[in-house]
């Protein structure tokens, strides 16, 4: 072993100069071992490459066991330092209100709607959705959420057919203070539900989402904003509202300036589904993010029906037509990327209950059809 650098100081400039050529000579001493040493590992690799029939240590060691598809990996959700929320409390009060009244539309168009492609609702509106991805029109996600089933409706991925494990009825920790028994409507399903398949019923241990379930479908959203606080610590918010409206003086065309992103998932435990970034935006790889349908509506949610509409409307949706399986771990490390934002976002750690399908006449005749780039 060669000698500490540090060596002890002396009070004359002799002995400083004995012990600066005593550590000089140690210096040396180590390199000349140091090259010796890499000259030596270099003519061993050499000889064994040149037989061809030794193995180095590194290659002769067997791969490691890694442990996958239980919930044993523990995602960052730390905080940054507390701050001033510019958004907080911006959601306009903006009350549901009667679908029909005297027989006329009394809102704008509503959302989830039908996105079988073909299909185009009856409501006769002026406006027109987003055709290109949120960002090249200055906008930014704000939040994200997911509901369980689906509140959009696509023949022959998402529909009446599809199954999945029945969680509607069991209790769900809404409020992380106590437990409430609520009926959380579920909307359609996948096909991709096999209850002989493993990936599909193998329990996964959750750490940061909440009530969750493998094999179930949920529809995730990611409303985007053109006033959102973009960029900064305040972006993403709970509830999505304030994000939205962050920014005043911003919006002057919902249409044009408010869209969600909605993408469909089978939760399967099986980490070759794995996206480590589902927290910013649908996913845009493959068939994912490919086949998209585009129209104008409202928020969603339960308190929503064919009867009480939302007067948050018009928004752009833009809506995978296709049902993708993606990993459990990929959904708990959104889950993890939610609590480590500054805002409050516990609220949305659990899949919310689904609108029912808007009727025809309440949903947009203005259905675009085109597959997104650089989404």
């Amino acid at each position: 072993m060669c000698p500490p650098a540090e060596e002890e100081k002396s009070n004359s400039a002799s002995g400083g100069l004995a012990n600066n050529n005593v550590l000089v000579a140690a210096i040396a001493f180590c390199g000349v071992v140091t090259i010796a040493s890499v000259a030596s590992a270099i003519a061993l690799s050499v000889k064994t490459s040149g037989s061809g029939t030794a193995t180095s240590a590194y290659q002769a060691q067997e791969p490691p066991t890694i442990i996958v598809n239980t919930g044993d990996i523990e995602y960052a959700s730390g905080k940054p330092p507390a701050g001033e929320n510019p958004c907080e409390g911006k959601k306009p009060d903006l009350p549901n209100t009667e679908c029909i009244v005297e027989a006329m539309v009394n809102v704008g168009p509503q959302a989830g709607a039908n996105v079988t492609k073909g299909y185009r609702g009856s409501l006769e509106v002026e406006h027109v959705p987003i055709t290109t991805p949120y960002w090249q029109n200055g906008m930014c996600p704000v939040n994200v959420h997911w509901h369980l089933g689906t509140e959009h409706y696509s023949l022959g991925q998402y529909d009446e057919t599809g199954t999945g494990p029945d969680i509607a009825s069991q209790v769900i920790d809404l409020d992380r203070r106590k437990l409430q028994t609520e009926q959380v409507r579920s909307g359609y399903h996948c096909k991709y539900y096999n209850a002989e398949d493993e990936m599909l019923t193998r329990p996964y241990v959750w750490r940061h989402c909440v009530g969750m379930q493998i094999g179930e479908t949920y529809e995730v959203h990611w409303p985007h904003s053109a006033a959102g606080a973009c960029g900064t610590l305040n972006q993403y918010q709970t509830p999505f509202y304030d994000g939205v409206f962050c920014t005043d003086g911003v919006l002057t065309d919902t249409a044009a300036q408010i869209g969600v992103q909605a993408q469909i998932f089978t939760i399967v435990n099986d980490e070759a589904y794995y996206y480590p970034d589902l927290f910013r935006g649908m996913i845009v790889d493959g068939e994912m993010g490919q086949d998209i349908a585009m129209y104008t509506g409202s928020t969603t949610g339960t308190s929503r029906d064919n009867e009480i509409c939302s007067q948050y409307s018009p928004i752009t949706w833009q809506v995978d037509r296709k049902c993708h399986m993606i990993s459990a771990s990929s959904f708990d490390k959104m889950c993890a990327d939610m609590k480590a934002q500054r805002d409050d976002m516990r609220d949305d750690l659990y899949a919310h209950g689904s609108r029912v399908l808007v009727a025809d006449e309440l949903t947009a005749d203005n259905q675009a059809n085109r597959a997104l780039r650089g989404n």
